[in-house]
C-alpha cells in the first residue's frame, strides 16, 4: 500500500509543527506545501525547518496552490491558514472540489452550523459530491472544552450543569495572537476594541456549547459571551509580546449556554502572557453537576500548539476514512495518538 499522500496549505505555526511531526511519522509522506509568505515560498521545508533532508524528495513550499494542490494529487489538505470559516470557505471548497479530504484548523469550523448553517449545509454538500470529507478540529475547540466534556457525561446518568474552564499562557504565541488579545494596549483601547470587533479573544465558545448541546441532547436556545481584559500589576513580557503595569495582559472569555431559559453551559477561559508572576497557574478543569458529579482537572494546561498541531495530525486516518460529508469531532471515532504506521489505519 502507498503512503498516505498530505498537502499542507499555510506553512506558519500550525503547519510547519504539523509537518515535523509528519516527517517523523510511518506510511506518511508531505506531497505539497502551499504558502505566500516571502520568508517562506521559494524555499525548501528542509530548510525552513531545519531538517535533515536524508533520502526525501524535496518539498519547495509554493505561493500558488492551483500548482500545488490538484485533483486527487494526495489523500488529505491540512488546511491551517484561517479562524473564521466565511474567511476560509474559499480555500476549503477549492480543496474539496479537487476531490481531497480536508482538515481545517479554522475555530469556527469546528461545528460550522453554530454561527454559520448555510455554510455548513453547502460544504456537506461538496464533499458529498465530491467522495471526501472534512474536519475542523484543533485542541480547543476540538477537545479540551468539548469533545472531553462530551466524553466525561458518558458515565452520567444525569446532566444538571456543565462547566469548562481553561486558564491558559498567551506567552509562546507570536504577534498576531498578541494583537488579538489586545496584549499591551490600554484599558480603554482593549473597550473600544471590544466594541469596533477588532479584539478576536478567543473563537470558538459558540461551537463548543452547541456542540456539547447537540451531543447530550441539551437544546440550547440562547448563547451569549464576555470579554473583559486582565489588567496587569506588574510589568510582564514575553517573547512576542509585553504589557507595562496598569495594561492589558490579556483577556478573560466567558461564555453561557441557555437551554429553557436556563444557564446550563458556563464556559471560562482567561488567558495572557507571563500569569505566573501574579500568581495564576494554567490548567483546564470540567465539573459536571449531575449523577454522578465529575470533576476533572489536567494541570498544567495541555499546549495549545502542540495540541492542535496533535489534533490535526492524529484526525487524518478518521477523516479519510469517514463516509462522504461535513463531519465535527463527535461524528468521527475518538482522538488518538498515532504512532505506529498510518497505512494499517486506513480502511482499504
Amino acid at each position: 500500500m502507498e503512503n498516505v499522500k498530505v498537502v499542507l496549505w499555510g506553512f506558519g505555526a500550525m503547519g510547519s509543527g504539523m509537518a515535523r511531526v509528519l516527517l517523523r511519522r510511518k506510511g506518511i509522506e508531505i506531497v505539497g506545501v502551499c504558502d505566500m509568505h516571502p520568508e517562506r515560498a521559494g524555499k525548501s521545508i528542509f530548510d525552513i525547518l531545519g531538517v535533515e533532508r536524508g533520502d526525501r524528495k524535496d518539498i519547495v513550499v509554493n505561493g500558488n496552490i492551483e500548482e500545488v494542490l490538484t485533483e486527487k494529487c494526495c489523500d488529505i489538505c491540512l488546511c491551517a491558514t484561517d479562524s473564521f470559516t466565511k474567511k476560509a470557505f474559499p480555500k476549503l471548497k477549492f480543496a474539496l472540489e479537487k476531490k481531497v479530504n480536508v482538515i481545517s484548523t479554522a475555530e469556527e469550523m469546528s461545528y460550522p452550523k453554530a454561527q454559520n448553517p448555510e455554510i455548513a449545509e453547502e460544504l456537506d454538500r461538496i464533499a458529498k459530491e465530491n467522495g471526501v470529507s472534512i474536519l475542523g478540529t484543533g485542541i480547543n475547540p476540538g477537545l479540551i472544552m468539548d469533545l472531553l466534556v462530551v466524553c466525561l457525561t458518558g458515565c452520567m446518568t444525569d446532566v444538571e450543569h456543565i462547566e469548562a474552564k481553561r486558564v491558559n499562557s498567551l506567552s509562546p504565541f507570536g504577534p498576531a495572537v498578541m494583537e488579538e488579545q489586545g496584549v499591551g494596549i490600554s484599558v480603554d483601547a482593549f473597550k473600544e476594541g471590544v466594541e469596533n470587533g477588532s479584539l478576536a479573544g478567543h473563537v470558538g465558545f459558540a461551537e463548543s456549547i452547541k456542540m456539547i448541546g447537540d451531543a447530550i441532547g441539551f437544546k440550547v436556545d440562547k448563547f451569549e459571551q464576555q470579554m473583559e481584559p486582565i489588567v496587569t500589576k506588574v510589568d510582564r513580557k514575553a517573547p512576542y509580546g509585553f504589557a507595562a503595569t496598569g495594561d492589558v495582559a490579556g483577556v478573560n472569555m466567558t461564555g453561557q449556554g441557555y437551554v429553557n431559559g436556563e444557564v446550563k453551559i458556563d464556559m471560562i477561559h482567561p488567558q495572557q502572557i507571563e500569569p505566573e508572576l501574579e500568581g495564576t497557574y494554567t490548567g483546564d478543569y470540567i465539573t459536571i453537576k449531575g449523577t454522578p458529579e465529575v470533576n476533572m482537572s489536567i494541570k498544567p494546561e495541555v499546549d495549545g500548539g502542540l495540541g492542535t498541531i496533535a489534533m490535526c495530525v492524529n484526525m487524518i486516518p478518521h477523516v479519510i476514512n469517514a463516509h462522504p460529508g461535513l463531519k465535527t469531532m463527535i461524528d468521527l471515532p475518538v482522538p488518538r495518538a498515532i504512532m505506529g504506521d498510518y497505512r494499517n489505519y486506513i480502511r482499504k
